[in-house]
């Protein structure tokens, strides 16, 4: 500023000078008493702005000292001696919780410690006992208890977890007055907390425009945050695995295995392997390692069962071995020594999973000096027998660009192969692709819909299986709540689960008015996701008008739906009925057969039920054109005062003595 004002007062004074020159010389005079002037108009001006450079430069030496200055916060006052107790007892609750996964933690002690110190006002442990009350898992069930401490945290100091609590109560109507604005207000809150279940709730309603304005962009943000934490907690292991249950297929396929365990197969499992088994062995330890189908994880028996079995030379149990002691944790000390021998041992046998295991030891350096290319080599090898760890790592050298040449459609190949066998960082890396356009078009719907698949593999997934283990158990409410809070948060399984219940009548925490509504918007939630059955019932109750008025248009629109897309029988055959009776379709005898068709062509299941259907169609409709004389002829053929007698219904009493007949038939035939 200084610098630019001397040059133009210096023009100033040159362009006056000059120009005075060339006037009379009477006029000198004056000249020089401008020239006075303009230079003492100079001075001021430049003392001045000196002062105010002067002052600026203080001013950002004083913010300066503040940013680096350290931040001193006030010390908080000491604990009192009460205080202190309800700490103790709270951290001695955590302590059961926090056990190894060696043993079972007694959870009913911890959350009875928990109770204790939450009446002497612990902030953390009135935030388990709330959850507890909420869950009725450990507690008793009581949710006017858990709003009200939900409530207090949340007012006294913002503690998002009370805050998620508060909107899954609010979005799913438990102890309160449903309410989706509160709830959004609520979970947006514990989002910005860092509450990724909240986080995971937000990302569902915007992917799917519940209650908010549907947005792929803002649920990608979402889904994002909670798919980096679940990927980062990701072990060697891959984390516990998830049984997805559908009450509604266990009851329409009771004599097929759910994929869950029972007590009487694994005690024969357990025989075998005390036996000598090697199989057993192996099996049983890679049960207990990852956990899932109903086993817990228990590291102490995974490692006791590979021991075993790799003393009689497994070498499966040897990788197995390698990859707990490469990971460590509560009951085994990590030991990378340890580990590489193990999975040395394994490779040199050809097994896949110790050549994956000693890649990623030479990958990163784990107790030897890293070696590219004999991990790339050792991935290849393991990859090329099928194994899913050898595809993934492969993926990650060449986007990375590691010892290979940096190759992002060779990344997408393996990622694709490794996500075929459902690894969770596969999708991950996938995800990731998609969402920023690496080495593929940029795709916000997959990009979603992968962090959606990784995000729902975090620790609270494990709240599926509890919740089926309380439905076999006959807790029917408690089962109900953990699939509401669950189906909050996206979880398709969970909100078939739930309507399903709410179908059966089996629940007693909602009045009879509330259930069919509250099934029908979960049915509605499950079939948008692409669950072929919650399509039919949404159908169903559109046909009987269950939660909402009848209108047998649209139950035809959705089973059209579920039809042409998921090639359901269900919705085929009740299709055909539809335009046999033109019930909010065209009456159509020939469209009622070709449906009826379809769904005997697309399961065995509909094969009798279309049987009788079609031997209906050929009584009522055999003599389509001469019906009128014959009516004439024969009276007793005339159906109006059958309709008139027994009902609209008259069809299936027809279909239900058509039964009866071929059932006679069939008896006779055996009795000969």
């Amino acid at each position: 500023m200084i610098v630019t004002k001397i040059a133009l007062s210096v023009s100033l004074v040159i362009w006056i000078v000059t120009k005075n020159q060339k006037r009379n010389a009477k006029k000198q005079k004056n000249e020089e008493e401008l020239l006075d002037a303009v230079l003492g108009d100079l001075a001021e001006a430049f003392a001045k702005d000196r002062e105010e450079a002067e002052k600026l430069e203080l001013k950002q030496e004083e913010e300066a000292r503040a940013k680096t200055a350290p931040i001193t916060k006030p010390t908080p006052p000491p604990l009192t001696e009460e205080e202190n107790q309800a700490l103790e007892i709270y951290e001695q609750g955590m302590s059961i919780l926090n056990k190894t996964k060696s043993t079972r933690p007694d959870r009913k002690a911890a959350y009875k410690l928990f109770e204790q110190a939450a009446k002497m006002n612990n902030s953390a442990a009135r935030l388990a006992t709330a959850m507890g009350y909420l869950y009725g898992d450990y507690l008793h069930l009581n949710l006017a208890k858990a709003k009200q401490t939900f409530d207090d945290l949340s007012q006294s100091s913002g503690c998002p977890k009370s805050q998620l609590g508060l909107g899954l109560m609010y979005a799913t109507g438990l102890g309160v007055t449903s309410s989706q604005a509160k709830a959004i207000v609520y979970l947006t809150f514990a989002a910005l907390g860092g509450e990724p279940m909240a986080q995971m709730s937000l990302g569902y309603r915007y992917w799917s425009g519940v209650g908010l304005q549907q947005s792929c962009e803002a649920a990608l943000t979402y889904y994002k945050k909670v798919a980096d934490r679940v990927a980062q907690e990701v072990s060697l292991s891959g984390g516990t695995t998830t049984q997805r249950v559908r009450l509604q297929d266990e009851l329409e396929n009771t004599g097929q295995s759910s994929g869950m365990l029972d007590d009487d197969l694994i005690q024969y499992y357990q025989f075998l392997a005390d036996k000598g088994d090697i199989q057993a062995q192996v099996g049983l330890g890679q049960l207990h390692y990852q956990g899932g189908r109903g086993v817990a994880q228990d590291h102490e028996r995974a490692l006791n069962y590979f021991h075993m079995a790799a003393d009689a030379g497994n070498a499966n149990a040897m990788a197995f071995l390698g990859k707990m002691y490469a990971e460590g944790g509560g009951y085994i000390k990590q030991n990378n020594e340890t580990a590489f021998q193990y999975f040395q041992k394994a490779a040199d046998e050809g097994n896949p999973v110790g050549q994956s295991g000693l890649g990623i030891m030479y990958l990163y350096g784990r107790g030897v000096t890293k070696d590219y290319q004999k991990a790339f080599k050792l991935f290849s090898l393991a990859a090329d027998q099928g194994w899913v760890d050898g595809q993934l790592q492969l993926g990650t050298m060449y986007y990375s660009g590691l010892g290979v040449k940096q190759d992002f459609k060779m990344a997408v190949k393996y990622f694709n192969l490794a996500s075929q066998s459902g690894h969770i960082l596969a999708f991950y890396n996938l995800a990731q692709m998609h969402s920023t356009g690496t080495g593929v078009m940029r795709s916000c719907h997959t990009a979603v819909e992968l962090f959606k698949n990784v995000a729902e593999r975090g620790d609270w997934a494990t709240m599926l299986m509890d919740a089926h283990q309380q439905y076999k158990d006959g807790h029917v409410d408690l089962t109900l709540i953990k699939y509401l809070l669950l189906a909050e948060l996206g979880y398709e399984v969970a909100q078939s689960n739930a309507a399903f219940i709410l179908d059966q009548g089996e629940s007693s925490l909602f009045s009879k008015e509330e259930i069919y509504p509250r099934a029908l918007l979960e049915w509605g939630r499950a079939a948008s996701q692409g669950y072929a059955i919650a399509r039919v019932k949404l159908g169903d109750y559109h046909y009987y008008g269950y939660g909402t008025d009848v209108d047998y248009e649209v139950a035809a629109e959705h089973y059209q739906l579920a039809s042409e897309t998921q090639h359901n029988a269900q919705a085929m055959f009740n299709l055909g009925y539809m335009h046999e009776r033109g019930l909010g379709l065209k009456q159509d005898v020939h469209l009622a057969k070709r449906y009826y068709d379809l769904a005997a062509e697309t399961s065995t299941d509909a094969q009798v039920p279309v049987t009788l259907a079609l031997a209906k169609l050929s009584v009522i409709y055999s003599s389509e054109f001469g019906w009128d004389y014959w009516k004439t002829q024969y009276p007793w053929l005339d159906m109006q005062p059958y309709t008139e007698t027994v009902g609209q219904n008259w069809d299936l009493y027809l279909i239900i003595l058509l039964t009866g007949v071929l059932g006679l038939i069939i008896y006779a035939h055996y009795m000969r």
